[in-house]
């Protein structure tokens, strides 16, 4: 789900439009990007990167980049975390950046349930990149833009606000058990507005509608580990968000085969097939990487878009033995393992 080009325009007019997230296939190696609650579920200190390279067939497409760090604090059954997410349309031409902080408690419900509440707060910033677009009246009939890229000098007065800034919020649940979790994020919660091109009376309306998450799965034990003690699991999931009008579902699962790791999922957007996703990546001590392609299933076809590629990278900085004794003083007993 992503913000479209919506600014091949001749004339400003004031067009009520909707932005919308970007949702990364790789949902659980940002997980502060789908709920809040998921702040510290690393346990030690721990950066994640992501990007996400999507429809790169298309000329100037889309482009997403994330990094995080997040802890837990035990003592004070807490966890916190911190984001910068960049996302990139039509080679520049409208961007987005948000600066997020985050705030996790966890309750134990009885021996068998736990829950985690966290909440985000974030400075949202929107830009259009004024001279990259290309009006009406810019163009030949004939040679288009000519021999020389630039067309002709256009009639359109430059509007004197082209960016917004915003502040953001979002809070989630998460209930979880040794094999099972489930959560719902709802973010956005001030449905803020980007508006951009103020000039006059004219302006371009984007609103930034709430976003509904709602996600689960469970973690089943294949028995055995790996050299370095990282268990064998595959741990069957879910994903579905609504935004606005527009939604996803997204199921399938993840082996967990000592350092190697795999996954394949499924996702519809609502009337049509949206992709097929392919996961493969490996653990090597503190080190997580993963790569993941999303193969177009809709009309859109695959040969058009070139699918969307995806690589998700992350540091755990303490691995130690001190600190998985630590992790069983507080009697941390979950089906998270997908996450970290």
């Amino acid at each position: 789900m992503r913000i479209g080009l919506l600014f091949l325009f001749s004339s400003l007019l004031i067009t009520p439009i909707f932005a919308q997230d970007p949702v990364f296939s790789q949902f659980f190696a940002a997980p502060l990007h789908l709920n809040p609650a998921f702040a510290g579920v690393s346990h030690a200190p721990r950066i994640m990167l992501n990007h996400r390279n999507q429809w790169p067939s298309w000329p100037n497409a889309y482009q997403t980049y994330a990094i995080a760090y997040e802890q837990s604090l035990p003592f004070l059954n807490s966890g916190i975390g911190a984001s910068i997410t960049a996302d990139d349309a039509g080679n520049g031409i409208y961007q987005t950046r948000q600066l997020s902080l985050y705030y996790s408690y966890q309750l134990k419900a009885n021996d068998d349930l736990a829950l985690k509440f966290g909440v985000e707060a974030g400075a949202f910033r929107s830009q259009l990149a004024w001279d990259k677009l290309v009006f009406g009246d810019q163009l030949d009939p004939i040679d288009g833009l000519g021999s020389n890229g630039q067309g002709y000098s256009t009639e359109e007065l430059r509007p004197d606000n082209l960016g917004n800034n915003q502040i953001d919020f979002s809070a989630g649940l998460l209930a979880f058990s040794k094999k099972f979790y489930g959560g719902i994020a709802l973010q956005h919660l001030n449905n803020f507005n980007e508006n951009l091109l103020t000039s006059g009376s004219s302006s371009l309306l984007v609103g930034h509608p709430m976003k509904l998450s709602i996600h689960g799965g469970a973690q089943l034990d294949l028995g055995g580990s790996g050299r370095n003690g990282e268990a064998n699991f595959f741990a069957p999931n879910f994903l579905y968000v609504r935004q606005a009008e527009f939604s996803q579902v997204m199921v399938g699962g993840y082996w967990g085969f000592g350092p190697v790791f795999a996954g394949v999922w499924y996702r519809n957007s609502g009337k049509n097939p949206d992709a097929a996703v392919g996961l493969i990546g490996y653990r090597y001590g503190v080190l997580r990487l993963g790569y993941s392609f999303d193969a177009t299933l809709s009309n859109l076809a695959l040969n058009r878009t070139g699918g969307s590629h995806e690589i998700s990278l992350s540091f755990t900085l303490d691995e130690s033995r001190a600190n998985q004794r630590r992790r069983k003083k507080v009697n941390i007993n979950d089906c998270f393992q997908i996450f970290r």
